[in-house]
């Protein structure tokens, strides 16, 4: 009856992974012979690692991030001209403590939001917030705030996380009012977050896709300065559906036209 009171007592107290711990350990006979002080010691790390996991889960709820990755999860295998030793470099906090960028270009099917996303989630079980968000949609919700007069909120919000994930940076030109943007969250962010960009046009492009020389000059600046550049290249690691990959063997093998037969199951893959 007392340890059911403790418990109940644990959970008024908001202590939830202490309670949990507490019931959990009381089942097991082997606790029985630790110390008072080792016992208690315990149950702090049980709240502690509660605590944890409710933040990393509120972290990784908020940041969006595309998809699931890890970096522990990464293929090597895959010629595309990544770095192993980058990787296990930005593995560490080093680079969102000292501010850095990280600036991965490549075609698409490479592999670069999954990359992006998982330097998000490594990012996230430091402890650092983490916003992901596609180029496209960042300025289109900040002209929506212009709109309805939350502009300076929406981009107070965006500078001040810790970590920014840009997507599909620079499908498109820019305009002149996402130019103005850009310049204001690179600007806002220098050398007080951590920024990942991830896109299809080389970097030696990007000046004339974002338009004006001037803003282009000043955004770069603010994002080439100090950064990590993952310059990705090769075929695109998406793979083509069974069927088509046999028929393109079939043709490749026989050098020769494709049969009455064949023919129709082709056009409906393409």
């Amino acid at each position: 009856m007392l340890n059911e009171q403790t418990i109940a007592i644990l959970n008024s107290l908001k202590l939830f992974g202490m309670a949990r711990g507490l019931s959990q350990r009381l089942a097991n006979p082997g606790h029985g012979e630790l110390s008072h002080a080792d016992f208690v010691g315990l149950l702090v790390q049980d709240e502690k690692a509660y605590r944890d996991n409710r933040r990393l889960g509120r972290l990784l709820r908020k940041a969006r991030l595309r998809q699931p990755a890890a970096l522990e999860d990464i293929d090597y295998a895959h010629a595309r001209g990544l770095s192993k030793q980058v990787m296990l470099e930005l593995a560490g906090a080093q680079w969102l403590i000292g501010h850095r960028n990280v600036l991965i270009t490549g075609p698409t099917g490479i592999g670069k939001s999954y990359i992006a996303c998982a330097l998000g989630n490594s990012a996230a079980r430091t402890g650092y917030t983490v916003v992901y968000t596609r180029a496209p949609r960042l300025f289109e919700t900040l002209q929506q705030a212009r709109g309805d007069g939350s502009h300076l909120k929406a981009l107070d919000r965006i500078i001040k996380v810790q970590l920014l994930i840009l997507d599909d940076f620079l499908l498109t030109p820019l305009s002149e009012v996402e130019r103005r943007d850009l310049l204001e969250v690179v600007e806002g962010r220098y050398d007080t977050g951590a920024t990942v960009v991830a896109s299809q046009c080389p970097i030696p492009d990007w000046y004339p896709a974002i338009g004006d020389a001037t803003l282009a000059d000043a955004i770069c600046d603010r994002l080439l300065h100090r950064a990590y550049r993952i310059e990705l290249r090769g075929d695109s690691m998406r793979r083509k559906p069974t069927s088509a990959r046999k028929i393109e063997s079939l043709v490749s093998e026989k050098g020769e036209e494709q049969t009455d037969l064949e023919k129709p199951l082709h056009n409906k893959l393409n």
